[in-house]
């Protein structure tokens, strides 16, 4: 979220260091990332140590507050994990929030910049590993199935009307509320024609955004908010679609990768699958939050950005899954 969220930051900083035993410096906000419902903060301490707060209103799901530390246990070193806290907890609350303190990693996110040939490989390697992964039954127990059942359909329908009375978003929705539309039924046939193939574990959000690489350094693996046990083209389709940061796959790239990951064919239907209710449900949270959120004209403009770019891709049928 690019807007800091309403909270005292004099106690905030408190509740870390007594929750995680630091001695809080400095706590500087990072306007970074799409998720209404989440701030970051660079938690700068008295001996020179940095990390990472993620504050989420509501709930961390238990398989995104466990399943990082299970996977580093098995030595899957890209994972970026959260700190245990010395009574032996893992999140704090804070209000109506939950905090996850993180170690920090300098460098910032590949979406803009891409992943250097190196980096290819390593992320095959790291989805081969994580998708070769048995969990534990404990972790299997928290980790939500696929289901092939989506609601972002259904939220799109119950905002057009709005947003086609809307100052803000009444000319976008004559221009593109069509095309979205036309999404929705496309997710559902889509859903319809897919092979259920074997469930693995699955990141669920795995596009360069969430790499975080210091120039050709190791990859760090963030965003662990919604893991699931799916088929591997819930991941691969962040791999193999144009439409996830600055630098996608190529022919050289797609090579690169499966020196890293082993050879795959991926199930074409599976991946336009995803790829569509992708697109679908980050539209539907967007006109949500332009539609019903008292946030401020920056980040409202932020999320017509991304809105907008979904459309276009939508609506263009050389981009078509």
């Amino acid at each position: 979220m690019i807007d800091k969220p309403d909270v005292d930051e004099r106690l905030l900083a408190a509740e870390v260091a007594a929750a995680w035993g630091v001695d809080i410096a400095e706590l500087v906000f990072m306007p970074v990332g799409l998720d209404g419902e989440a701030w970051a903060y660079r938690v700068d301490t008295s001996d020179g140590e940095r990390y990472f707060l993620k504050m989420r209103r509501g709930e961390y799901t238990r398989a995104a507050v466990l399943l990082p530390g299970f996977l580093r246990a098995q030595g899957i070193r890209q994972v970026v994990a959260p700190i245990e806290r010395p009574d032996g907890g893992i999140s704090r609350g804070f209000g109506e929030h939950r905090l996850l303190l993180y170690p920090f990693h300098d460098g910032g996110s590949l979406w803009g910049r891409g992943l250097t040939d190196r980096q290819w490989i390593e992320y095959g390697e790291f989805l081969g590993r994580l998708h070769a992964v048995t969990p534990s039954a404990d972790i299997a127990a928290v980790l939500p199935a696929e289901a092939w059942r989506s609601s972002a359909g259904e939220r799109l329908r119950a905002l057009g009307e709005q947003a086609a009375a809307s100052e803000v978003l009444g000319a976008f929705w004559d221009r593109y509320g069509t095309a979205l539309h036309r999404l929705s039924e496309t997710v559902d046939d889509l859903a319809s024609r897919v092979t259920h193939g074997r469930h693995v574990v699955c990141h669920a959000d795995i596009h360069p955004g969430n790499l975080i690489a210091d120039g050709d350094g190791p990859l760090h693996v963030v965003d662990w908010d919604a893991p699931i046990l799916a088929p591997r083209e819930r991941d691969l389709m962040f791999v193999f679609s144009q439409d996830f940061g600055d630098h996608p796959i190529n022919a050289r790239r797609a090579e690169l990768f499966r020196r890293g990951y082993g050879p795959l064919e991926p199930d074409q239907t599976t991946l336009a699958y995803y790829r569509s209710e992708r697109h679908l449900d980050d539209a539907a949270v967007f006109l949500r939050s332009i539609l019903h959120s008292g946030a401020s004209p920056e980040s409202r403009a932020n999320d017509l950005h991304w809105l907008t770019r979904i459309a276009e891709t939508v609506a263009d049928p050389g981009c078509a899954a």
